[in-house]
């Protein structure tokens, strides 16, 4: 199952963000799956990172973040780049790799309305066939806006084991889930379904952050507007906007905003790969 890098070179400083790469995957192997951390290095896509390699990325600086716009420029420039969830997808489905977990998805920011700033993450999940587990889309953006664009483009959303939408910190929120499936069986079987329908596109899983882990919705709600405000009033947008968020957010937090996120990724690659494996048996 796939995993993404961005995680790694964008999510937390060195050497917690490298703790926590080697936790993921001995996460993903203890629940008895194969992890693929994907990245762009000196130019080559790898489709699973050696140790060495992992170490490197981890340590490395001024890393490119890749979606799909910027993946192939990046291999043809040689350089060296940390995958989002779109260019993740994208490779994982090169590799016949169906299933990816991460902690959370891009998708329809705050004021989009006047900016037009919508994730590709959104546009990846409508065309490219992988399961996607996360806790949500990102708590710092327009929640029921993403939600409406996703039953737009036709994604299949699913919450796991609850019938109200993860909101990413926060267990559940005050949006109905779409759809609700209890087992990675039912999960593993609906992929092949949509296979077999010839259905293009991919499902996102939405997987709840352990309550004993989560930050309440009425916690996070302000300091989020607070970041949020921040932000605007420095001008900052586009691709630099979600880390100066989830940075300022673990400075608000004292922390604890870091500490859920790693716990909901982890949670997340224990689900993914109970369903890689159970699509593996089906195939």
């Amino acid at each position: 199952m796939a995993l993404e890098s961005t995680i790694i070179t964008h999510g937390m400083p060195f050497p917690q963000n490298l703790d926590t790469a080697r936790r993921i995957e001995a996460t993903v192997r203890e629940a008895g799956a194969v992890p693929a951390t994907i990245a762009v290095l000196s130019g080559q896509l790898h489709v699973g990172l050696e140790n060495a390699q992992l170490d490197a990325l981890a340590r490395a600086r001024d890393v490119a973040k890749l979606s799909r716009a910027d993946l192939a420029a990046c291999i043809a420039k040689g350089g060296t780049g940390a995958t989002t969830v779109a260019a993740t997808m994208i490779a994982a489905h090169h590799a016949g790799i169906a299933v990816f977990a991460t902690g959370g998805i891009g998708g329809v920011h705050r004021g989009a309305e006047h900016s037009f700033d919508i994730s590709a993450d959104l546009y990846e999940l409508a065309k490219t066939p992988v399961t996607v587990v996360c806790a949500g889309a990102k708590a710092i953006l327009d929640l029921p806006k993403t939600l409406e664009v996703l039953e737009t483009l036709g994604v299949p959303v699913i919450a796991f084991g609850q019938d109200s939408l993860p909101a990413f910190w926060s267990a559940s929120s005050d949006l109905a889930a779409p759809l609700r499936m209890d087992d990675p069986d039912s999960i593993a079987h609906a992929h092949v379904a949509r296979a077999a329908l010839g259905l293009r596109g991919g499902q996102l899983v939405a997987n709840p952050v352990p309550t004993q882990d989560e930050i309440a919705q009425a916690a996070i709600a302000p300091l989020i507007a607070q970041a949020t405000a921040e932000a605007e009033a420095q001008g900052i947008t586009g691709k630099p906007l979600t880390p100066f968020l989830l940075a300022r957010l673990h400075e608000l937090t004292a922390g604890r905003s870091l500490a859920t996120n790693v716990a909901l990724v982890l949670n997340n690659a224990r689900l993914a790969a109970k369903i890689a494996i159970s699509l593996y048996s089906l195939r």
